[in-house]
This record gives C-alpha cells, structure tokens and sequence, in this order.
C-alpha cells in the first residue's frame, strides 16, 4: 500500500518570501492546525522544494512546499466489498458517483454491508489507494444520482465548508403527484424532527431553515416532472416540502406518494458542480435519469 493518500503542492510568491513555511501553511495554504498535526503525527511529510523539513523552516519566493497527506485506515466495523461503482470524476482528492437507487450510502444497524462506503472501500483495496470513506453529500437509500466522496479529511473538510458555504450545487429531478399551480416557485418551510419519529422529518416553526427551488418541466398522467435546486441541504428536505405542498413524491409512502409506477421515491441527483477545493477548477458533472424514472416520463 501507498505510504501517501495525496500530495498538494504550491508555489510561494512574493508576498511570502523570508516567511515561516507554518504562517504560510496556515494562511496561505489554509491547512488547519489540527490538519498540520494529523500531517506531522500520522505519517505525512511536509517538503520544500523536494527535501523534508519543518514549520519552522523559512521559505523564499519561487520555493515549491508540497504537503504529503498520510494514508488513511477505514473503520474495523467497515467492510471492503466489490460491487458496481459509476464513477463520474476522480482524482487523487475526491470522487464523484452516480449512486444507484436502493444503496444506502453509509452501513447501519440496518444496512451493514452493501452500501456505497463498503463498494468505494472495495474499489481502493483492489487499486491500493490508502484512503477510507468521506461521504460531502449523502443521498437517502432509495435516492439516485450524483455523490461527492472525498479520499482524505482536509479533501473532505474543504468541502464540506463549501457546502455549508452554498458553494456545492446540486440539481435535482422529480416526479410529484398532481398538476403544480405555480410552474415555477420556491419552497421556503422550516424542516425538524417529527417527535413521534425517529426518522421523518416534518415543517415545523422550531425547525431549521429550508429552501427548496422548483420548476416545472413537463406534466405526464402520473404526475408532474420537475427540476430543483437545493439552497439548502435538510434532512429528507425535496420530500418534505412537496409533501407540505400537497404534491409528494411518486413512490414516496413515507411522505404521503403512492406507488404508481415506481416502487421507491422519483427522486435522483441529476448535476452536480463545485469548485475544486485544491485547484479551483470548476467539476460540473451530469448523470441521467435511471430507467424507473425515464419510464414514468
């Protein structure tokens, strides 16, 4: 096995020359504390311009520091599993997956094995990738569509900011029940546990801010087919809101839809796009509608 998961390097300019490389690494390079610690105390390195050294190092304008981000060990309680991965983007940070419906994403007292984390664990035990499982974005068991796994925690921390921070945009397809009124509309209804559940979620004032857009793309005899775009990332929020409005999910019994046509919610990821959090290149990446769904239309 690798003895690194990844290496990001940069390149100090002028702004930084005679510094400290941990000023640089902090500020600069926007590496935690706790990330230069889990660095320097699980086996990373920290080089300029190719030889091992310390934070307290000083840098000079045209050095190159690359940080060596050590390899990391999944979970005992996880088991590494081969099964069917669509990767839509990969690099030595991050993947993207199409999820299939029906997989959850993480193992539960329910669902030990079998899920996404058991296959992508698979995938790095037969490719050697030291990495363990960071989920950006989960999707429900019965949701499809385009995921975001990070291979290491600071790939998995940057994201994750991004995120809380909106900068994760993910558009979502749906078929709902009935013929919507407004075409075109946004969803805004604070979403909480529902008290007599310990897994539905429900409109409530006390809960936390959710906002859901939609637009109608075409209307079928099953129902309506709409686009959506999540400003926020709530619990079960695209069911809960068209629940709320009266138009639940097709498939969705724990909501209120029926299936007809579908056996499990009309739900899939579609696109997904976010800036890369070490280049800051722009990854968009599409999937298309599974099967179940594109029969409905």
């Amino acid at each position: 096995m690798n003895k690194y998961v990844a290496n990001v390097t940069w390149k100090v300019d002028e702004d930084w020359d005679q510094e400290l490389l941990r000023p640089f690494l902090r500020e600069r390079c926007h590496i935690s504390k706790k990330g230069l610690a889990q660095i320097k105390h699980n086996g990373g390195s920290i080089l300029v311009n190719e030889k091992e050294v310390t934070v307290r190092q000083t840098i000079q304008t045209g050095d190159e520091v690359t940080i060596c981000l050590p390899a990391e060990q999944a979970s005992s309680s996880m088991e590494a599993e081969e099964g069917i991965l669509e990767i839509l983007y990969e690099d030595d940070h991050l993947l993207v997956i199409n999820k299939q419906a029906g997989i959850p994403t993480i193992p539960s007292r329910e669902h030990l094995t079998h899920t996404l984390a058991n296959f992508v664990l698979g995938y790095y035990k037969k490719r050697k990738i030291p990495a363990t499982f960071h989920a950006v974005n989960r999707l429900d068991k019965d949701t499809s569509g385009a995921l975001i796994v990070a291979k290491h925690r600071i790939a998995h921390d940057r994201l994750s900011k991004l995120q809380q921070a909106g900068a994760v945009n993910r558009y979502y397809r749906a078929l709902v029940t009935g013929e919507l009124s407004r075409k075109k509309g946004t969803i805004e209804a604070p979403i909480g546990r529902d008290p007599n559940s310990i897994i539905t979620r429900q409109v409530r004032e006390d809960g936390k801010r959710a906002v859901t857009h939609y637009s109608v793309q075409s209307e079928t005899s099953y129902g309506s087919f709409v686009h959506i775009k999540l400003e926020t990332g709530r619990t079960h929020q695209i069911r809960v809101h068209f629940s709320y409005i009266g138009h639940p999910l097709l498939g969705d019994d724990l909501y209120g839809g029926k299936h007809i046509g579908i056996t499990r919610q009309a739900l899939h990821c579609g696109m997904i796009e976010f800036q890369h959090p070490f280049t800051g290149e722009k990854i968009c990446r599409t999937c298309e509608l599974p099967e179940d769904m594109r029969r409905l239309l």
